[in-house]
């Protein structure tokens, strides 16, 4: 979306193209995209209400202390809700974070360094969460790290091989006049955008570890839960936005120039339209990775969302985005193999190494019957019926005692008639 040009898009000056770079903005979008969850819960709970009234029983206690259990998760209503204003706002800092440290590094390095989220997620589950990692599970996360940084690594390379293909040529064709040297990012600048982005990427752990803690001890649907952070996180933005109106404030830089982003927005419809997407898309994007978070694990959800590289590399490759260059393609691609080959390896879809120790499978444990089970399950049997073994007969000798000389007596006889 920050790819699309917004002003001066006539002029034949790259250059003096303005692109639309609206972090607040962007933002806003992000969780009214969230917020879109609640459609469908809003639609069933009227479809329902329409369809049948509320039938109303009378509590039995019995039985609702019998069906009640310890272990059983505590609805999330009331004020409670407002738990979930704390991921929501991990999830703004860290979005505003990450946008500060994109503006002052290239993007390969912003992606390489997003890396670390499995690193910081996986520490504060351990920390947190008492959760316990493996050797194996450590490894593969620094292997998802190795995979990320050689995927941005090999990214850069293309790009820059790009754009001299295309520098020469032209430079060859005619002698054009010198153009302006080409401001390369500074050391000190890069390593603040880097501090920027690390810096997030606790936030966005601490998001991760906060929704399995919520999710884990309060009954809540994914749908429920980010329509609530999108809510929260727009009431927050919104809390905000006088204070970035201020002139003061906007003159800053143009990022937070509100009116000239609103405007940008609203009279560019290719912007417009591809925010509207990607709010939907956000919404679909929260949903999953909440539903990861509630049925495997937050660090799970951070090595899915790494992933995302691979899918984005993948239909940008389609759209001719990205492009296929040997041999630095090799690298990018031994970069999405590791990728993938950490994931697995930390989901248990592929075995460890022989060299690395792992959890051994337990075996089955065989359930042990209580003697007082086994009488409760043979008493109705005793009430109900008699073996013929108490009876003192065999389980062949059924007939009772004194007919089977009649019995023989027939067969004879059936047998004489048949003759």
């Amino acid at each position: 979306m920050d790819m699309q040009c917004v002003e001066n898009c006539n002029d034949p000056d790259p250059r003096r193209h303005v692109l639309y770079e609206q972090p607040v903005w962007q933002t806003l979008q992000m969780f009214l995209g969230e917020m879109l969850c609640f459609l469908p819960v809003l639609y069933t709970w009227f479809k329902s209400t329409r369809l049948a009234g509320p039938v109303r029983l009378e509590p039995d206690p019995v039985q609702d202390h019998l069906n009640k259990s310890a272990s059983d998760p505590i609805p999330l209503h009331g004020w409670k809700v407002l738990l979930l204003w704390i991921p929501a706002a991990c999830d703004l800092t860290a979005t505003t974070l990450m946008n500060v440290g994109l503006l002052y590094t290239p993007v390969s390095i912003y992606q390489m360094t997003r890396g670390a989220l499995v690193l910081f997620v996986g520490t504060f589950s351990v920390i947190f969460l008492r959760r316990r990692l493996w050797l194996y599970q450590w490894i593969s996360l620094m292997v998802v790290m190795l995979g990320v940084g050689l995927v941005g690594f090999s990214g850069s390379l293309i790009r820059d091989a790009v754009r001299d293909s295309a520098i020469i040529p032209a430079f060859l064709k005619a002698a054009p006049p010198a153009p302006d040297p080409i401001e390369e990012p500074q050391v000190t600048s890069v390593l603040v955008g880097v501090f920027f982005i690390l810096f997030a990427q606790i936030f966005t752990a601490s998001q991760f570890v906060v929704e399995e803690k919520i999710m884990a001890r309060y009954s809540v649907s994914p749908l429920v839960a980010v329509g609530y952070e999108g809510l929260f996180g727009t009431i927050s933005i919104l809390l905000f936005l006088p204070i970035l109106a201020i002139p003061a404030v906007s003159s800053i830089s143009p990022f937070f120039d509100l009116p000239r982003g609103w405007y940008q927005m609203i009279y560019t419809p290719t912007v417009l339209y591809s925010g509207v997407v990607i709010a939907c898309s956000i919404a679909f994007f929260n949903f999953f990775g909440l539903s990861v978070t509630r049925h495997v694990s937050a660090t799970a959800r951070s090595l899915t969302d790494t992933c995302r590289t691979l899918a984005i590399w993948i239909i940008s490759l389609g759209l001719g985005w990205e492009k296929l260059l040997f041999p630095i393609s090799l690298l990018q691609v031994l970069g999405f193999s590791l990728l993938v080959y950490g994931t697995f390896l930390f989901n248990n879809l592929v075995n460890p190494p022989p060299c690395i120790p792992a959890p051994r499978p337990a075996p089955p444990v065989e359930r042990e019957v209580d003697p007082e089970e086994r009488q409760g399950l043979l008493s109705p049997l005793d009430e109900t019926a008699a073996l013929p073994a108490d009876l003192g007969t065999s389980g062949f000798d059924v007939v009772p005692e004194g007919q089977h000389a009649l019995a023989q007596a027939k067969t004879v006889a059936a047998h004489h008639h048949s003759d």
